[in-house]
């Protein structure tokens, strides 16, 4: 059975829209990443928010679902709104499912909301504990598009997004549904951001993956939602994998065994052999550990020196959204009309770990190869060892 990605929706800090995601992608443009005040007290982290104004949620559901992760994904959704309603006249709104990854949902409005109780002794008007339930994204798209298919969101640290387009193909194969409105959205809340910095993970310069200079992360929002469906489209759905090595709490498998079993289970799914990959979206944190493993654990999989690049130079690490809308890069990779597909430049101070494998980074103008099918990977990696790898490509 082939399964493809139909359609694309995209919000983050590169820009509103594929067109615009795109052109900043491609120019490795990191200006949507700055320095904010008032995240983290007494300093200003470089993140990677949405600037701009999100779309209003619709009248009937702002009472209990208006907040900006809904917002957020309202964005992406709107898109492809044309897309997901030429799908529910073809199948019907029991045929089409919602899957989405999430690890913030409402959680910045929750808190400000138990802020204001603790100091006031009595719930804000606007206060609802809905908005911080995993499922409330998903549950949101489905009630405004009146679907009824499968529902449900997926909460796996960083590779939710990246698990949500699993789920959906599975739910494909087994005859469950016949689209599935898949991603991932996470929005900036101070939650995630102290929390990371408790941990020492917050870079307060512009992050350099696989540097040996690197420092931790910039914390970035986005929103990235696919249409899945066997019907033919622009993109294939190859195969994908996934794995738990449950090493630590919060560090990965420093011999990177459970990113390797992740890249060689979606290679068995796809059918193909490493050397049959033309480029990966590497995980990249620039965390000391993540890359350490992450470069060990591809030299491991791949023989030859496959392109390659991180692309939370340019974003932030999006957290839940980040394997959707790394999928997402590849996606605007395969369908690039200029330069033979562009693909997505690394940005980093060019000083290499000599610790670490060498990888073949990609510089700015990198593209794909000429002819086809090409074929791309996307890795993500998350805390407890949770870990995820994605194969798109030409479609047959």
């Amino acid at each position: 059975m082939n399964i493809y990605l139909n359609a694309l929706g995209v919000t983050c800090s590169l820009g509103a829209g594929k067109a615009a995601v795109a052109e900043a992608l491609f120019a490795g443009d990191d200006s949507g990443i700055r320095p904010e005040q008032d995240w983290i007290p007494g300093h200003a982290p470089p993140l990677g928010g949405v600037r701009g104004e999100l779309p209003a949620i619709p009248e009937a559901l702002r009472g209990h679902r208006d907040n900006r992760n809904n917002r957020l994904l309202l964005a992406a959704a709107q898109e492809i709104e044309s897309d997901i309603h030429a799908a529910i006249g073809r199948y019907g709104h029991a045929r089409i499912g919602v899957v989405l990854g999430t690890s913030t949902t409402g959680i910045e409005e929750a808190t400000r909301g138990i802020g204001a109780y603790r100091r006031d002794g009595a719930w804000p008007a606007d206060y609802r504990y809905a908005h911080q339930e995993l499922g409330a994204p998903a549950a949101f798209l489905a009630e405004w598009l009146a679907l009824s298919g499968p529902c449900y969101g997926i909460s796996t640290a960083c590779t939710s997004g990246a698990r949500a387009l699993l789920s959906a193909q599975r739910l494909l194969r087994l005859g469950l549904c016949d689209a599935v409105l898949c991603g991932g959205v996470d929005t900036l809340c101070r939650l995630a951001i102290n929390g990371f910095h408790a941990l020492e993970a917050v870079d307060m310069q512009r992050c350099d993956p696989f540097s040996r200079h690197r420092r931790g992360i910039n914390i970035g929002e986005a929103a990235a939602l696919f249409l899945m469906s066997k019907e033919p489209g622009p993109v294939q759905w190859l195969g994908g994998g996934a794995s738990s090595d449950a090493y630590h709490l919060s560090s990965p498998d420093p011999d990177g065994i459970g990113a390797q079993a992740a890249m060689r289970s979606a290679l068995r799914n796809a059918g193909l052999e490493s050397a049959q990959i033309d480029y990966v979206n590497l995980h990249g944190t620039a965390t000391e550990h993540n890359d350490r493993m992450e470069s060990q654990a591809l030299a491991a999989v791949f023989e030859h020196p496959v392109p390659c690049s991180s692309t939370k130079s340019l974003t932030g690490h999006t957290l839940a959204a980040a394997g959707a809308l790394e999928a997402a890069f590849c996606w605007l990779s395969l369908t690039d009309a200029r330069a033979e597909r562009r693909l997505p430049p690394h940005r980093w101070d060019g000083e290499a770990d000599p610790s670490l494998p060498a990888l073949n980074l990609v510089q700015n103008g990198g593209h794909l190869p000429t002819g086809g099918p090409r074929r791309l990977m996307s890795n993500s990696f998350a805390f407890g060892g949770n870990n995820a790898s994605l194969i798109l490509g030409d479609p047959a």
